[in-house]
């Protein structure tokens, strides 16, 4: 059996290609959709005024149902308050169990013997492809 040979110059070059017309895509589809979502906020602060000065939540049209509703949402300033908090009302689950992947990188590349319970950690190989200059 012969074994086939690879262009790597070819390979990359190819690989430029598809990543410029990707990014070009990816940039269109993003002009458009922010078109879109300025348009559609001009309706719903249009919506939000007549609901204001109607005193009402919802309306309904041939079309379709508009309605709005109240979204709070929560952020904190003072974490050591936060974390005496959430032990004396044991209130764990306030936070969300997610690790910030660079700053465990960080203290373990400097930490290399001590390792939390529990931690697992996946490597795989990234390939990454630059033009040249």
């Amino acid at each position: 059996m012969s074994e086939e040979k690879i262009d790597l110059d070819k390979l990359v070059k190819i690989y430029i290609t598809i990543r410029d017309k990707k990014e070009e895509l990816t940039n269109s589809y993003k002009e458009e959709v922010a078109k879109l979502e300025e348009k559609m906020d001009v309706i719903k602060s249009k919506l939000d005024d007549v609901f204001e000065s109607g005193h009402m939540d919802s309306i309904s049209t041939k079309s379709g149902t508009a309605y709005r509703k109240v979204e709070t949402t929560y952020t904190i300033n003072d974490w050591e308050g936060l974390y005496e908090f959430i032990e004396d009302n044991k209130l764990p689950q306030v936070l969300q169990k997610r690790l910030n992947q660079g700053v465990l990188k960080e203290w373990l590349e400097s930490n290399p013997t001590i390792v939390p319970r529990g931690l697992n950690s996946f490597s795989k190989h990234k390939i990454t492809v630059r033009r040249k200059s």
